[in-house]
């Protein structure tokens, strides 16, 4: 029971580690050790995923390869293989529900189950956390990492202190103590412009942000103070909600003339990213993965994807990232021109409401996207266009 009477909730957060370059050097024994890149190795290419090997000399998820190379000359690049890693997910998805029914994927390697009516039958959350990390063990041969906690908030924080292969069980009697030293950043939706502005006001701890005067950082947070201050009491009321999301959402366009130069395919993309966006945001969706369609001239046809780190619904992330993806294929299929063009969205979760007290995060789209949104709602789509999406002429 807890303070208030009530049985005490249990959530668990689990979080595979390094998931798609573990599973390859699963597979492959001798790139064990090693830091292993996972994603496009062109010179336009980026990082989908980086092993622990690789990820001590700064490189991480996002990262444009040429940088990460530059970083680290002997990483090994590993084309990704999706359709295998959602097997996998698969596998892992129905050891969670051996435990719980109540099972909210957040990706292919996360989600958050609530176990607290599996006590019963299983122990307590503690024995259900390591039965879930040695089931996946035993069967996968691979890590997770699992944060224990009253609610969804903890919970994901706490998966995240001991990595790799990390069990932390947050109490309410040591909630305030495991918390408070964190770098305030370690709370979902502190992006970097909220970072800065908080330093500057000398927050830079949890415990900094949970203290201070409410009127001090209205400023930075607006009518999401009290809920960023909430937060960082470790108060989070959510339901881990069971649902089936939609797979992907996207936008296509096959176009009368075939383009040929790059900033008219450019020009195209962009509309396309900015419709799939704010499909994205019209249901509250993030995507964790972005994905590019192509047909060239002759009728072949390409797809190219990779990872959103963080997941996000914002025009210009979706755009830039797309637009890296199309360049790549530019490279590999040089001079070709395009007949159609499709910009998606994969690996969808609901937008977490932590992201709104950050303007500067995608997760609730910019504060561009949402006031064009409204504009676009009330005087229909055409109102409005980004100068760069339009013609010339």
């Amino acid at each position: 029971m807890n303070q208030n009477g009530e049985r005490q909730r249990w959530i668990l957060h689990v979080d595979m580690d390094a998931f798609y370059a573990s599973v390859e050097q699963r597979d492959l024994p001798e790139l064990r050790g090693l830091p292993v890149i996972v994603g496009g190795s062109s010179a336009r290419g980026v990082v989908a995923a980086a092993s622990y090997e690789a990820r001590r000399y700064g490189i991480r998820s996002a990262m444009p390869t040429r940088e990460a190379l530059r970083r680290c000359p002997e990483a090994i690049c590993v084309k990704g293989r999706m359709e295998y890693y959602q097997t996998v997910s698969r596998q892992i998805f129905g050891i969670f529900r051996r435990y719980t029914p109540v099972v909210e994927g957040l990706s292919l390697d996360e989600a958050f189950l609530d176990v607290t009516g599996s006590l019963t039958l299983f122990g307590s959350a503690m024995e259900i956390a390591r039965g879930v990390k040695d089931d996946i063990r035993a069967e996968t041969e691979l890590c997770a990492s699992v944060g224990i906690a009253p609610n969804k908030l903890v919970a994901k924080i706490a998966s995240d202190l001991d990595k790799p292969d990390g069990l932390v069980l947050v109490t309410p009697g040591n909630l305030r103590e495991t918390l408070d030293p964190l770098p305030v950043e370690t709370l979902p939706g502190i992006g970097r412009q909220t970072l800065a502005r908080l330093n500057a006001l000398g927050v830079r701890s949890i415990a900094d942000l949970r203290t201070a005067a409410a009127g001090t950082l209205r400023p930075v947070f607006g009518r999401y103070t009290r809920q960023a201050q909430e937060r960082a009491a470790g108060i989070d009321d959510r339901p881990v909600v069971v649902h089936r999301p939609e797979k992907s959402i996207s936008a296509e366009q096959t176009f009368d003339e075939d383009l040929e130069s790059v900033e008219e395919q450019e020009r195209r993309l962009l509309r396309l990213a900015e419709r799939t966006a704010a499909r994205l945001r019209a249901k509250r969706l993030v995507a964790g993965t972005v994905q590019v369609k192509i047909r060239a001239a002759d009728f072949s046809t390409y797809t190219r994807q990779t990872r959103l780190h963080p997941p996000g619904n914002a025009t210009r992330s979706l755009f830039e990232t797309a637009r890296e993806l199309l360049a790549a294929w530019r490279e590999e299929y040089p001079g070709r021109s395009v007949r159609l063009l499709g910009v998606g969205g994969a690996e969808l979760t609901a937008a977490e409401q932590l992201d709104l007290f950050d303007a500067a995060s995608d997760g609730a789209g910019s504060g561009l996207d949402q006031t064009v949104d409204r504009i676009r709602e009330r005087f229909g789509s055409a109102a409005l266009s980004r100068a760069r999406s339009m013609d010339r002429d």
